[in-house]
C-alpha cells in the first residue's frame, strides 16, 4: 500500500483534479477494495449502537467486523509484501 502525501487544496490545481485515475490507480483501489469494504462493516457496526446500549448481539457484531477488517488488512499486506519480494507474484 503506498502511502500519498497530503497536499493542501490550494497546492491542487483544476486540471488535476478534474483528470480520470490513471489504470495504476485504479488498480491500487481494486486491490485494497475488501478493506475498504470491511471498514464500512465495521463503522456500520459501530454507527448501529450509537443511540443505544449496545446488546451482547452488537458487541459480537462489532467484533466480527474487526476481525473481517484486521484480515483484509493482513491479506493485503501479505500480497503487498509477496508481490515486492524477488520472483514474487503480485
Amino acid at each position: 500500500m503506498e502511502i500519498l502525501p497530503l497536499r493542501l487544496l490550494s497546492a491542487v490545481d483544476t486540471a488535476e483534479q478534474d483528470r480520470e485515475p490513471t489504470d495504476l490507480e485504479l488498480d491500487a483501489i481494486e486491490r485494497e477494495m475488501p478493506v475498504i469494504l470491511a471498514a464500512i462493516d465495521l463503522l456500520d457496526a459501530q454507527i448501529s449502537t450509537l443511540d443505544r446500549t449496545p446488546t451482547e448481539l452488537d458487541a459480537q457484531r462489532i467484533r466480527r467486523a474487526r476481525r473481517r477488517l484486521l484480515t483484509a488488512r493482513r491479506e493485503l499486506a501479505n500480497r503487498t509484501t509477496a508481490a515486492s519480494l524477488p520472483g514474487g507474484a503480485a
